[in-house]
């Protein structure tokens, strides 16, 4: 095959695996909106919502240990397509008689619903690396791939904030489920049948033991992610929704359509990132330096919103604000991070590393999921905002030990 159709086979695949992705985002946050709303709706606390999603996020950090293993000797068409078939499993499976939904029961396909989202990141944030020349990697047309991937994405998941809270208000709970279904089976018939079968198949055979060894780079961002996506769910996940509709009384239409602003800008933030680094490191994009300052950048906003609430100020100004702001900054360190986990990996270890990596994505959301209910209702929301400080210095310092460009580039040799 030409270089020229090569890459034109490149650009077509990126965009079938965006489409597919947006997809299944669509649901993901749809179906954490209607369960979020409808079980406190039914007199549910915060923690028992809070363990609604434990499995959620439990299986989705062995998930991600085990999906890059298999993405690298199946390929990741076969683990994207598990996904969706996971999440139409769920969603189905949720959609059932009210009677049903026991603790344990939606507990469960929970569970599968996180798995499946982790497969089909997994799948996708490890293809971008795939369809982008070799030689290119390093350079800002990588960072730019990445970051519309991801910022596209989180910004649909915003979409599905909303989506999930207006479908709950206009249809109710089981028929919102059963459409979304629809739509994902869709995509997931479009997307099996244009994308190469072995995309993303490791040339040499995988060894299981190389899922846990990896290089101090991609260990020590595995950390800082940990604790950056601890600090964010750690308020967001349940506290938050649980505030607006406790103290500020607010409705589901007008609690999902807010945060469904919050990600959809928070998503474009996270696209238009590397015009932030344009000029600034010689077009390779941030390095590990920019992810320490941004970390630190961060923390100032969960400190600051919990001063201001404490000062007496109006607080939906306070919350939203704040919010708003911590969102834009949390955005540039996501993209940063992205970007990073691809840079320090090499072809045929891309999707075990990227598996690594998001595994400790999902073991700070757990942590972060579960504290938000727990330091909620014994602490309120500065107990939550204190705590996201705690998690975003932690970021910060483990940042420190991530190379510079001129750092990566020896290691690199």
């Amino acid at each position: 095959m030409t270089s020229s159709a090569t890459a034109k086979a490149g650009i077509r695949n990126y965009l079938l695996v965006t489409i597919a992705y947006w997809a299944f985002t669509i649901t993901d946050g749809a179906i954490h909106m209607l369960v979020v709303l409808h079980f406190h709706n039914l007199g549910y606390t915060p923690i028992e919502i809070a363990f609604l999603f434990l499995f959620y996020e439990v299986f989705g950090i062995v998930t991600n240990a085990v999906g890059g293993y298999i993405g690298s000797r199946l390929g990741l068409n076969t683990t994207m397509l598990a996904g969706m078939c996971l999440q139409i499993l769920a969603l189905t499976m949720l959609a059932v008689d009210p009677s049903w939904l026991s603790i344990s029961y939606v507990m469960f396909f929970m569970a599968l619903s996180g798995i499946a989202k982790d497969l089909n990141k997994m799948s996708a944030k490890s293809s971008v690396k795939l369809m982008v020349p070799e030689g290119e990697e390093s350079d800002s047309k990588l960072f730019k791939m990445v970051a519309v991937l991801t910022g596209s994405k989180n910004s649909l998941k915003g979409a599905g904030f909303f989506l999930g809270g207006f479908l709950l208000a206009i249809w109710g709970f089981q028929l919102a489920l059963l459409t979304l279904a629809i739509g994902l089976l869709t995509a997931m018939l479009l997307t099996g049948l244009l994308l190469p079968k072995d995309m993303g198949k490791a040339k040499s055979k995988v060894k299981f033991k190389q899922l846990f060894s990896k290089t101090p780079q991609i260990n020590r961002l595995s950390a800082a992610r940990f604790f950056l996506f601890g600090s964010r769910d750690v308020w967001f996940t349940v506290a938050l929704p649980v505030f607006f509709a406790e103290h500020l009384n607010w409705s589901h239409t007008q609690i999902g359509t807010f945060l469904a602003l919050w990600v959809i800008g928070y998503g474009v933030v996270q696209a238009v990132a590397p015009g932030i680094f344009k000029g600034r490191t010689d077009g390779a994009g941030p390095d590990g330096q920019s992810a320490r300052l941004w970390a630190t950048i961060l923390l100032m906003f969960p400190a600051g919103i919990s001063v201001a609430l404490t000062q007496q100020l109006d607080p939906a100004v306070a919350i939203v604000v704040g919010l708003t702001l911590f969102g834009a900054v949390f955005a540039i360190n996501s993209s940063v991070h992205s970007f990073l986990i691809l840079l320090y990996s090499d072809r045929d270890s891309v999707a075990m590393n990227v598996g690594f990596y998001y595994m400790a994505n999902a073991a700070g959301r757990l942590t972060g999921t579960v504290l938000s209910g727990v330091i909620y209702q014994l602490y309120g929301i500065h107990g939550c905002l204190w705590t996201s400080v705690a998690f975003i210095a932690a970021a910060s310092l483990i940042s420190i030990g991530l190379p510079s460009h001129t750092k990566w580039q020896q290691i690199r040799g």
